[in-house]
């Protein structure tokens, strides 16, 4: 039932707002410049009509051509061939491509890199590893690993972001998978190795073992579960990470396990990770920041085989990535800057 309410009630509803949003967008634009001269900051209602209206109009453009696709593929018989799949990725690369350049255009964010990116070692799949703290550091990640360094990226998302129509659709097409954490019956480990599973010289498997964006009540609830597990000693390595939450092992270790050719790339990163929620979003506008993204590449012969041992060691990791985030806190880029 879900999955018709997605696919024929919100596909076709988004395609009509954006359509209608183009039909009167001499109002909205006008309306958003009304409130503006109201407003404190710099344009900052102009600057957030135009990334919702980008995201619409990019949305409903895709839902277009996805169905055009589906329609040339024999009815969808085919899309899971090498050629579609290579043309699915081919958009998502370009789709990403336009709605990330915009959006740093407007918010006013400047990227920077630092250390072995994916690139490094050619030839190689690997498993990523990344901190998630802050809006869009997913999407932010999986534009570098595409346009940036050539990697196809198996993604696990939780099942919520199949509310996204283009979302829904699209990864439905590609390897990736829409998990339900504590779900009765359902084993997400188990699903973790199967999307893990196969990876060639040119994958990248995509996971985020904190399993949300860090807040400290986040932090203090992780510390607590593993407090009640009885897992006393990794409680206090957790307690004294301030930045990061404790890591699930579960999820990255089935990954290993299904891919035992791949190295391991871990990423860490600072600059929007003080914005929790929409309030704070809005309030940074335009946001001004400079984000700087920290890769290392651990080949697999230096990760163990033992389990205990690989939790240690991703405790380990997980300790450096708070530490390099306290040494690297956001840049503001706003001074001398006119709106």
């Amino acid at each position: 039932m879900t999955w018709a309410v997605r696919r024929l009630v919100l596909a076709p509803a988004v395609i009509a707002l954006a359509a209608f949003l183009w039909i009167t967008l001499p109002l909205w634009l006008l309306g958003a410049a009304l409130l503006s001269s109201v407003v404190p900051g710099r344009l900052r209602v102009v600057r957030l009509a135009w990334v919702v209206i980008l995201y619409l109009t990019t949305e409903a453009l895709l839902l277009l051509v996805l169905l055009g696709m589906w329609l040339a593929s024999g009815l969808g018989r085919r899309l899971r061939t090498p050629y579609w799949e290579g043309i699915h990725y081919d958009l998502v690369q370009g789709v990403m491509w336009v709605f990330f350049r915009e959006a740093r255009r407007v918010l006013r964010l400047t990227i920077a890199t630092d250390g072995p990116t994916p690139d490094a070692h050619p030839g190689v799949p690997i498993v990523v590893c990344c901190r998630h703290a802050g809006p869009g550091d997913s999407f932010t990640l999986i534009h570098a690993l595409m346009h940036w360094y050539a990697r196809e990226p198996r993604v696990v998302l939780k099942d919520t972001l199949a509310w996204d129509p283009a979302i829904d659709v699209l990864l439905n097409r590609i390897p990736a998978r829409f998990i339900t954490p504590g779900r009765p019956g359902v084993d997400v480990d188990e699903q973790i190795a199967a999307l893990a599973t196969g990876l060639d010289e040119n994958d990248a498997f995509v996971i985020f073992p904190e399993g949300g964006n860090f807040t400290q009540q986040r932090r203090s609830r992780a510390i607590e579960r593993l407090r009640r597990l009885g897992l006393t000693v990794m409680a206090d390595r957790a307690e004294r990470m301030t930045h990061v939450l404790a890591p699930r092992p579960g999820g990255l270790l089935a990954a290993l396990d299904a891919a035992p050719e791949a190295d391991v790339v871990l990423v860490a990163h600072t600059g929007l990770d003080h914005l929790h929620g929409v309030a704070d979003v809005w309030r940074a506008l335009p946001m001004d920041k400079r984000i700087t993204m920290r890769w290392w590449q651990v080949p697999r012969a230096d990760i163990p085989a033992d389990r205990e041992a690989r939790i240690d060691w991703l405790y380990g990791w997980w300790e450096e990535i708070d530490a390099w985030v306290e040494q690297n806190r956001p840049e503001d880029l706003s001074s001398g800057r006119s709106g």
